[in-house]
């Protein structure tokens, strides 16, 4: 086997072994001090006001000002034009966001707990029994996002895997003419349906990003994939005899 041949054969392997890890946890994370804080939930002086997003007005009703530092464990882009979102012309909900926060960023097993959003949902599991027992299901929330406000959806586009995150904003209720209500969670004791926060958001910040060296590994495998396969393909031709 030549050379090149093998580079390219081991990019392929190294690309696919990178992708399928590129969204763990990273082993270690410096935390900031704040994300050891609950949210912080106090009333609201905000009146209900009018918001319009991609040709929909909505309503929004905030019930609490809210300020969440959290690091994120899972998320799932929404673009309004899949499934519930556009069957509910739901435009303003840009991403759910699960995030942890207090003793859950200290547990030293955190990333033997797996993490994923369905639509509406931020699910976990593990098979490992002292993982499960360090973690605290009141320090972990889903966040309905939203805003309609492009600056801020673009900052929120940015986020990964293991960044540490404040949100601020109100906790809110909203819909528009065209579909129905949606609610919000005001406490962090409540689990199931209905256990998820709804944020208007008016300020978003990634207050320290994660390296993840998978992500970084995937990127150099992606790399000497392709000159591997320029390589392969400039070799001279060499035609096959018996």
């Amino acid at each position: 086997m030549s050379t090149i041949k093998l580079f390219l054969i081991t990019s392929i392997v190294w690309l696919l072994l990178s992708f399928w890890n590129r969204n763990d946890l990273p082993g270690d994370i410096e935390y900031v001090p704040q994300i050891q804080n609950e949210p912080v939930q106090t009333a609201t002086k905000k009146n209900a006001f009018d918001a319009t997003y991609s040709g929909v007005n909505y309503n929004i009703e905030p019930e609490f000002d809210y300020d969440l530092y959290g690091m994120v464990v899972s998320f799932r882009h929404h673009d309004g034009q899949s499934r519930m979102h556009r069957q509910s012309n739901d435009h303003l909900n840009m991403m759910d966001v699960c995030v942890v926060w207090g003793e859950n960023t200290t547990n030293p097993n955190l990333n033997k707990i797996d993490f994923w959003n369905g639509i509406f949902t931020c699910n976990f599991k593990t098979r490992d029994q002292a993982a499960w027992d360090a973690f605290d299901i009141y320090k972990v929330s889903n966040n309905h996002l939203i805003s309609d406000n492009d600056l801020v959806r673009d900052r929120v586009k940015n986020i990964r895997i293991g960044d540490q995150i404040r949100v601020r904003g109100y906790l809110a209720s909203y819909g528009s003419e065209d579909a129905g209500r949606r609610g919000t969670s005001t406490t962090r004791l409540d689990t199931g349906d209905g256990a998820c926060e709804t944020i208007y958001v008016e300020n978003f910040e990634i207050v320290a990003a994660a390296v993840n060296y998978w992500r970084l590994s995937m990127y150099a495998a992606l790399l000497m994939f392709f000159v591997s396969l320029i390589a392969y393909f400039k070799q001279p031709h060499r035609p096959y005899r018996n």
